[in-house]
């Protein structure tokens, strides 16, 4: 059911939506709006828009949806694009629990089925891969093709020891941080530019722009349920980890494609993939970090292009203008 958020305004006015988030392609809110969707026990935000077979946009942590906002008008020509702020997550409801991707892969379900769409392909980075697999794996008649971007896959992915190299430390170490019950809010709490600049700023081989920067950090500095629960998608991963290991006995039977940045994981992401799935094509963009969609758009949305719909999408040659 689509409705409004709870004790709210009937179209999302906040930082995170369609009409204050900043420096949208030229004409994003012609083609894109805002929305609420109720599931149930939370509301999520949606921004919506275009026309074709349904897909959703599952952003990673410390991101909102608007980590998608530059491939968005071309996936828009051919495709109902759906990208979602989970819950915990920019204009979405914030509630204490259900951050497992169990329950977050069935928040996506009930928000597509919500807006129409009992089938759809999806795309997800980061911990939108962690809900993708999940998704996958626990509702394979809902879901056509999965793309997934830059991510390790807890519960199915080995896990490094803990006293790893520094390459390895420097990349993984705020699991461990984020994992903490409450002391990590109180050290970042008045501190997000320093924890949050620092994670865009070692992650991407491409520098986000500062307004970008700017955005999630604010979006995540204005409200202490919004620190609280980008970090409680880290205190579920018991849950998530032994959810994972269960989901391995079934492999994933749906086509897969998996992409890494050149400068980030690269091959990695197939690799783990090969782990759950026997389809796996695998896409390395070279120059590229953690963050293919705002590093590198054209060179995602090709990618994107040649996968979800076999002989391209109809989008210019240039792909996003």
């Amino acid at each position: 059911m689509v409705t409004n958020a709870a004790n709210g305004p009937s179209v999302p006015e906040g930082r995170g939506s369609v009409a204050q988030a900043p420096r949208l392609p030229e004409g994003f809110g012609r083609t894109f709006t805002s929305r609420y969707v109720d599931i149930g026990d939370v509301p999520l935000h949606a921004v919506t828009g275009g026309d074709g077979p349904a897909l959703l946009l599952h952003a990673g942590w410390p991101q909102t949806w608007y980590a998608w906002r530059l491939l968005m008008p071309a996936l828009a020509r051919d495709f109902r694009v759906v990208a979602l702020d989970a819950r915990g997550v920019g204009e979405s409801g914030k509630p204490a629990d259900g951050y497992d991707t169990g329950t977050l892969a069935s928040d996506a379900v009930a928000l597509m089925a919500a807006l129409g769409h009992e089938r759809f392909s999806m795309v997800g980075h980061d911990v939108g891969m962690w809900v993708g697999y999940a998704l996958a794996a626990d509702h394979p008649a809902r879901i056509d093709r999965l793309a997934v971007a830059e991510a390790a896959i807890p519960g199915l992915s080995p896990s490094p020891p803990l006293l790893s190299s520094r390459e390895t430390n420097d990349r993984l170490w705020h699991f461990a941080f984020n994992r903490l019950s409450g002391l990590n809010e109180e050290l970042v709490r008045g501190r997000e530019d320093l924890f949050f600049g620092h994670q865009f700023a070692t992650k991407a081989a491409k520098p986000l722009p500062d307004h970008a920067v700017r955005h999630y950090v604010d979006t995540l500095a204005e409200d202490p349920a919004a620190l609280r629960s980008s970090f409680a998608f880290y205190r579920a991963l018991d849950t998530t980890v032994a959810q994972n290991e269960r989901r391995r006995a079934r492999r994933l039977e749906l086509p897969v494609l998996a992409i890494g940045g050149g400068e980030n994981l690269g091959e990695g992401v197939g690799a783990t993939m090969r782990l759950a799935a026997d389809d796996v094509e695998t896409v390395v963009i070279p120059g590229c970090g953690h963050y293919p969609a705002e590093e590198t758009p054209d060179e995602m949305l090709t990618a994107l292009r040649s996968f979800l719909i076999p002989g391209g999408l109809n989008c210019t040659p240039d792909g996003l203008n």
